[in-house]
């Protein structure tokens, strides 16, 4: 098939989501009981568009026609921070001007001189990329003096698309890696994200605030970042869209590193097509792949790569998918990639070596700590950095770590590549596949500081580990717990997997708002 650029893309899914609408709320809010109110539903705004369900495109169409503008849709969302962010502490500061960013975005409107799709949407992004004028810190106290003075190439990106930087979301500390039993959610500097469709559960990690953040509606799209994980899994329990893309297509430049073998980060947002619209504002619009215009399932042939060790609730999740599938004409089959137990053993000691390498590269341009010696310290010294979880031993090992020259090191890193891209590119060639499927998450667990994470989960390894790309779509739930279906492809077929993910979103029809419940316990799926 002939290869288009992701503005191709961007324009299909625009043509398609304006045709068959957004996902539609299954539920409305209602008052949770428990002494826990229910924030008011997206629609309750006054600006005649319901913030949860409502699209980029149709934003812009507003704006276009005169009937919105970006200082009215910013003031919303500032509105709907104050009013629930204090009940899931995924926002950790507002940006002072947005409402100035705002305004210019109305005037480039009124001139018929926009920059693009982005143009006056509010973003949020996680607190490790870098914002001119906001702190930036990783959830660290160590970090939480001075600002960056330069944004992160990708914040220069959506600025220059005109997109509105709304404030910084929490997120776990030092992207989950300081601990050997975090807590996800969790950091120092702002206290531990709770997931809007229970309180008492947990957001997964890394990029927690940003998934509770759209959860909640508390912006149009967010940012995250991704090592293993850290953006489809808060996707998943957070019940959105969360796209990893392909290693390289986003600057790792002013994002906090854990490893630049596998560090990007990606867009979130609550539906396919505006993940789609910030990707291509993040990327620069350099992705390229085989793109469907229809987007359609028919035809096409998934791998479901079930897990069961997540539990029988989520295979019967997985199940039922499937079913939604087959009847829009796609062909799924069964699969499992192969070399996933040794991918396990190789990729923790590599991270290790790599940490150590990029976070003394990247501690250097700030200030504060000036290595991961330094930080340790830091840590040693400072109690306010201990009150969930004590523990730092993963920056120990770091630093007791392999250096990235060491030949062991680079024989283990050039095995991981080698098995992590034939563990796809073999089963999908093996079962001619579009993709593979697997499940992005078990349900939620109750957070809970002195046990920490029950987080294995190995469905984000392979793309992760290989540099490919992953997509997190709403699959379902397990009694009020979002389950994400994630879908993986081959190197830089970004376009194609959003073009399947819209597909899927559309079929699935599984996003619903959230109820802010107190507490549930597990059930049925459905």
């Amino acid at each position: 098939m002939r290869k288009r650029s992701l503005a191709t893309l961007s324009a299909a899914l625009v043509v398609g989501s304006l045709c068959a609408g957004a996902p539609q709320p299954r539920a409305e809010a209602v008052d949770s009981g428990g002494g826990v109110p229910a924030p008011p539903a997206g629609s309750a705004t006054g600006l005649g568009v319901d913030l949860d369900t409502v699209t980029i495109p149709e934003l812009q169409a507003r704006m276009a026609g005169g009937s919105l503008t970006s200082s009215a849709l910013t003031s919303a969302y500032l509105r709907r921070i104050k009013t629930i962010d204090p009940t899931i502490h995924a926002v950790l500061r507002t940006d002072p001007t947005a409402l100035r960013q705002a305004a210019a975005s109305d005037v480039r409107h009124r001139h018929g001189a926009t920059r693009g799709p982005l143009d006056g949407i509010p973003v949020l992004l996680k607190d490790n990329v870098n914002t001119r004028g906001l702190p930036t810190t990783a959830g660290s106290l160590a970090l939480a003096g001075s600002p960056p003075d330069t944004d992160a190439a990708l914040v220069r990106r959506l600025r220059e698309a005109g997109a509105v930087i709304l404030g910084k979301t929490n997120l776990s500390e030092w992207a989950n890696f300081r601990a050997a039993k975090p807590t996800s959610g969790w950091s120092a500097v702002g206290g531990q994200t709770n997931n809007p469709y229970v309180l008492d559960r947990n957001p997964c990690g890394s990029s927690a605030g940003s998934g509770a953040a759209l959860a909640a509606s508390l912006a149009q799209v967010a940012i995250g970042t991704e090592t293993d994980g850290s953006i489809v899994c808060p996707a998943g329990m957070n019940g959105v869209v969360g796209h990893k893309p392909s290693l390289g297509l986003v600057s790792q430049d002013g994002v906090v590193p854990i490893s630049a073998e596998q560090d990007t980060a990606g867009p979130m947002a609550r539906n396919v097509i505006d993940t789609a619209l910030t990707f291509s504002v993040l990327s620069g619009g350099r992705s390229e792949g085989k793109l469907t215009s229809r987007g359609g399932l028919r035809g096409k042939r998934i791998g479901l790569w079930r897990l069961p060790s997540l539990g029988p609730e989520v295979d019967a999740v997985m199940t039922r998918t499937a079913k939604r599938l087959r009847t829009a004409g796609a062909e799924v089959v069964e699969v499992t990639p192969p070399y996933q137990q040794r991918l396990a053993e190789l990729e923790f000691p590599a991270l290790l070596s790599e940490f150590h390498r990029d976070i003394d590269a990247y501690l250097a341009t700030r200030e504060g700590p000036r290595d991961l010696a330094e930080l340790i310290e830091f840590d040693r010294a400072h109690p306010g950095e201990r009150t969930c979880f004590a523990g730092q031993e993963l920056f120990e090992q770091a630093l007791a770590a392999p250096a990235t020259t060491d030949p062991e090191y680079r024989a283990g890193r050039a095995e991981l590549k080698d098995l992590s891209r034939r563990s796809i590119d073999e089963t999908m060639a093996t079962h001619h596949l579009d993709a593979i499927a697997s499940p992005t998450n078990p349900p939620a667990w109750t957070t809970d500081c002195a046990r920490g994470d029950n987080d294995v989960i190995p469905s984000s390894t392979p793309a992760a580990v290989a540099g490919y790309p992953s997509l997190s779509v709403p699959a379902g739930f397990v009694d009020e717990l979002p389950v994400g279906l994630l879908l993986m492809a081959g190197d830089h077929e970004d376009g194609e997997l959003l073009s399947l993910g819209a597909a899927a979103e559309r079929r699935l029809h599984a996003w619903r708002a959230p109820r802010y419940l107190p507490s549930v316990g597990t059930g049925a799926s459905r």
